[in-house]
């Protein structure tokens, strides 16, 4: 009898060392296949990522190429969900003409919001931040990490579809410097003619200014953010 029960607990001994062999096998194989899904999604995402690069690169040096035969006055359509605006950079800011153009043919806008809009007053986009929705409660406070210097020119004023540069307050910015990349458009010139020789208007629209007034209207939150977005889709050279 005790030989059977030997017998039947080394076999069992046995059994359970093979499921113990098995399951760690099992894991082991697990562990590989996740390895190689975990390295097949990596490779794929360098891939994706390089072309991203290239396409980058590419997108770059077709924009300096474009910029290299800009004329003095250049035109460009800010392309929009509620229509398109055509505006006409001036010649006498120099400075912000060729930011503004530099960041659109590079697509530097693509994508982004207009996040502040107050009916009876003007409509302003341009901030990298509003790409996304986590940093909502910073809207406005984005942009590359420069500022242009002010180009007060008198006969560019505050008229309706003006486009000119926004920027901080005196307080914080007492050189009246203009943002690295957000713009407004003027939909009401009588609200606005206070901004005349304290910001830099560098543009005017020359088409679209119904567009205007449609994206003034939309509603707002209690920051002057639409409910629904008011997207860029690209601003993109007028070529002759």
């Amino acid at each position: 009898m005790k030989k059977h029960l030997i017998l039947l607990a080394g076999a069992a001994l046995a059994i359970l060392m093979v499921f113990s062999a098995c399951g760690r096998s099992a894991k082991k194989a697990a562990e590989a296949a996740e390895k190689a899904r975990a390295d097949s999604i990596a490779a794929a995402q360098h891939v994706q990522d390089s072309l991203k690069a290239l396409k980058k690169v590419e997108k770059k040096k077709v924009a300096m190429e474009k910029f290299a035969k800009l004329p003095a006055e250049p035109v460009f359509d800010i392309v929009t969900n509620y229509g398109t605006m055509r505006v006409k950079l001036y010649s006498k800011t120099p400075k912000h003409r060729d930011n503004f153009a530099k960041l659109s043919l590079e697509g530097y806008y693509d994508g982004l919001l207009f996040h502040r809009v107050i009916n009876g007053f003007m409509i302003q986009g341009g901030d990298p931040l509003t790409r996304d929705t986590s940093a909502v409660a910073r809207y406005g406070t984005g942009g590359p990490d420069y500022k242009i210097p002010a180009e007060f020119v008198p006969e560019y004023t505050h008229k309706k579809g003006a486009l000119a540069a926004a920027r901080q307050s005196d307080q914080a910015n007492p050189f009246r410097e203009s943002s690295g990349s957000q713009f407004y458009i003027v939909q009401d010139a009588a609200a606005c003619a206070q901004l005349d020789g304290a910001y830099t208007v560098f543009g005017q629209t020359i088409s679209g200014l119904d567009v205007i007034d449609k994206i003034a209207a939309v509603k707002t939150n209690a920051r002057d953010l639409p409910l629904k977005p008011v997207e860029i889709t690209e601003i993109k050279l007028v070529e002759e």
